[in-house]
């Protein structure tokens, strides 16, 4: 048995579960399923990413170095944002201030962090599929599907800084964030599949 194609191949069945997953709790308003999900998601996503980098050649050594990097950054981002939501926020008395910072919802110091972590994730998706040399349908596919991911490194990371979403923040429900987030999981999801597709198949 090939060990290092299995952890692969159950890391990418962990992002589409859990991508899935957070997609449900999302359309059902459910936020601690959907943080115990995400807090899931980054270990999946590196074993995933690991199998990726362990098959490139060594040409493209390099991309997948920056790729597989990245995504332990972003585990360690979004592992934080999550525990601590999950942990702190959920089960302690917090002050305005506090809250301010960490609850997710208010779009403070924690929602910050989410975001450039996932800003992160899409990073290391274009190095890893620019690592990738596609020799079917279903690795073009999932290769294309990476790098375009990768787009999003600069809505997540920028798009804070202007404060913009402090301010739909305090003019909405949140309805229209949930809802940019599960069209997120539906790009996603493939990725996941896709991966694990790849990992079956070789």
């Amino acid at each position: 048995m090939d060990m290092n194609k299995m952890i692969a191949k159950v890391g990418s069945a962990i992002v589409t579960v859990t991508v899935f997953m957070f997609a449900l709790f999302l359309l059902i308003n459910y936020s601690m399923g959907s943080f115990f999900v995400c807090l899931i998601l980054p270990i999946g996503f590196i074993m995933m990413t690991a199998g990726l980098h362990n098959e490139c050649e060594n040409d493209r050594k390099v991309a997948a170095n920056i790729g597989l990097t990245i995504a332990a950054v972003y585990a360690t981002f979004i592992m934080l944002v999550y525990f601590t939501q999950l942990t702190t926020v959920n089960n302690e008395q917090l002050t305005d201030q506090a809250a301010k910072l960490l609850e997710m919802g208010k779009c403070g110091l924690i929602f910050n962090y989410d975001l450039l972590g996932y800003g992160l994730m899409a990073l290391s998706t274009f190095f890893t599929g620019l690592s990738m040399k596609p020799k079917n349908k279903t690795d073009k596919w999932l290769r294309a599907l990476m790098m375009i991911h990768g787009v999003f490194y600069f809505s997540c990371t920028f798009m804070p800084i202007t404060g913009m979403f402090v301010k739909a923040s305090s003019g909405g429900n949140g309805l229209g964030g949930r809802l940019a987030l599960v069209a997120w999981c539906v790009y996603f999801l493939p990725v996941g599949i896709l991966s694990f597709l790849h990992f079956r198949k070789r």
